[in-house]
């Protein structure tokens, strides 16, 4: 294997204290993420019926689903065995650890309770947050790569990092294919395609797609969970697993929206 290769800088997960609390780069991502989605919405307002308080709630209970949904699903899909040994690890979240699917879900269960109140359906909502949601995932992925977790299979490729906990080895920079895949890519495409205006619920269901096979691809990159590693005979990752099912679910969103807008 080649020595040449990139040692991870040392970058402190603090910013700063203040009072005593902490402030991590991770949450910053976070709430970059949000802050770019609600100015991004704000700039599509206008072509919704919907006025900014009301975008702020829709928002917020989005924010709300993103972070319950995805330590609830990061706990049942990737340390089932620990929540059985300890129902309470669910509430450990200062332990760290989200999933994106968990997440998923949660602000699916929150854009259902929006749409219902505003008595509109949920892919009228759908179609409107989902070119929203790429930057967040971008920005928490350059947050995973600062805290220098998630990192690649073990690889000589020139770009190959050496992460600090993660041994002697060079690896993919997963976390960074991630950002420009699920962040970059992803957002322009949703970004242009819903602005030609295409029928109810192809928007949500390109979300999908693109999100499922970006992530299926970059997994075939990305160390698995000591935990998990071996899963399903070695052929697939568990994020493979939860991706596939999104790909195929937004690929007959996509085409059932198109077939209902001819009949």
């Amino acid at each position: 294997m080649s020595n040449n290769y990139i040692t991870f800088p040392e970058i402190d997960p603090i910013i700063f204290s203040l009072f005593g609390l902490d402030v991590r780069w991770y949450g910053m991502m976070y709430l970059i993420g949000f802050a770019a989605a609600f100015w991004l919405a704000n700039k599509r307002l206008a072509n919704t019926p919907w006025n900014k308080d009301e975008l702020s709630d829709l928002l917020f209970y989005g924010f709300l689903g993103v972070i319950l949904g995805g330590r609830v699903g990061y706990v049942l899909f990737y340390q089932f065995d620990i929540f059985l040994a300890d129902p309470l690890y669910l509430f450990k979240i200062w332990t760290g650890g989200m999933s994106f699917h968990g997440g998923l879900l949660g602000v699916i269960v929150a854009l259902y309770w929006f749409a219902r109140s505003k008595q509109t359906s949920l892919l009228v909502v759908g179609d409107f947050v989902a070119p929203l949601v790429p930057i967040g995932l971008g920005a928490g992925r350059i947050g995973n790569f600062i805290n220098s977790e998630l990192w690649g299979r073990v690889t000589d490729v020139p770009w190959a990092i050496v992460f600090p906990n993660a041994g002697p080895l060079p690896r993919h920079p997963s976390q960074l294919y991630e950002f420009f895949l699920e962040g970059v890519v992803l957002f322009v495409m949703l970004w242009w395609f819903s602005s030609k205006r295409p029928p109810v619920g192809a928007v949500s269901g390109m979300f999908l797609a693109g999100y499922g096979l970006f992530r299926f691809i970059v997994e075939y990159f990305r160390q698995p969970d000591a935990h998990l590693d071996g899963i399903y005979g070695g052929l697939l990752s568990q994020g493979q697993m939860l991706s596939a099912p999104m790909f195929l679910i937004g690929v007959a969103m996509m085409y059932r929206a198109y077939k209902n807008n001819k009949s």
